[in-house]
């Protein structure tokens, strides 16, 4: 366990049981946490007023429990870009994990899931390595922004594509048959193998029809 230097933590888990464990934790380790607050606005309040050495997060708290932590780690980078940040997290949250990544120079920076906490050593060291500048990545975060940055449509033949922009201006399986000179149950199979191959929900048709014309959109 990397212990080389004292750091300063400013501390932000509106779980107080595990707000409570983090700085017994960190201060075994030799470091010491500075100020632990429970929400995203006195987070932002305790970095001005500290200076820390590393800020560690949590993404969900108050007031909405969605990803203010992790919005407001964004926030301090913008402001602040050499200021390390290390953000735990439940679940993976990637509409901002990207952009916290991608922020500052790209370096002092990361993310992990909660579960590693429970391997001492190593979320220790991860805490330091960001501190000195480095970045630390949780293996199923990795995984996720790839899944995401890949093109959806890339699975789909040209057919498919065909069928799938023409499902975006509105027609129906009908028409579709009649634009394309093929048969309904043609169109169906191809509208099928579309929803698949876009690993879709399985929901009411109508409704996973509206999810593939979004993908199809945002490629």
């Amino acid at each position: 366990m990397r212990t080389d230097r004292r750091l300063r933590v400013v501390l932000a888990e509106d779980s107080v049981l595990l707000r409570e464990g983090l700085i017994g934790l960190l201060g075994r380790c030799g470091h010491d946490v500075v100020a632990a607050v429970g929400d995203a606005p006195a987070l932002l309040a305790a970095v001005g007023e500290h200076t820390p050495d590393i800020v560690l997060t949590d993404v969900r708290m108050p007031p909405g429990f969605q990803d203010e932590g992790l919005h407001a780690a964004v926030r301090l980078r913008e402001t602040r870009p050499a200021l390390p940040i290390l953000v735990l997290s439940q679940y993976v949250q990637r509409a901002y994990a990207s952009e916290l990544l991608d922020s500052g120079d790209g370096t002092g920076v990361g993310y992990l899931l909660k579960e590693r906490v429970g391997k001492v050593a190593e979320f220790v060291d991860a805490l330091c390595e960001v501190a000195d500048g480095g970045t630390v990545v949780d293996p199923e975060v990795v995984r996720q922004l790839l899944r995401r940055r890949r093109d959806p449509l890339a699975r789909l033949t040209a057919r498919e594509r065909e069928v799938l922009a023409l499902m975006a201006e509105g027609k129906s399986n009908g028409a579709i048959a009649r634009h394309l000179v093929v048969s309904d149950a043609a169109v169906g199979k191809h509208i099928g193998s579309i929803l698949g191959k876009l690993d879709l929900p399985p929901a009411e048709a109508t409704h996973r029809r509206v999810l593939a014309v979004l993908a199809y959109l945002r490629a």
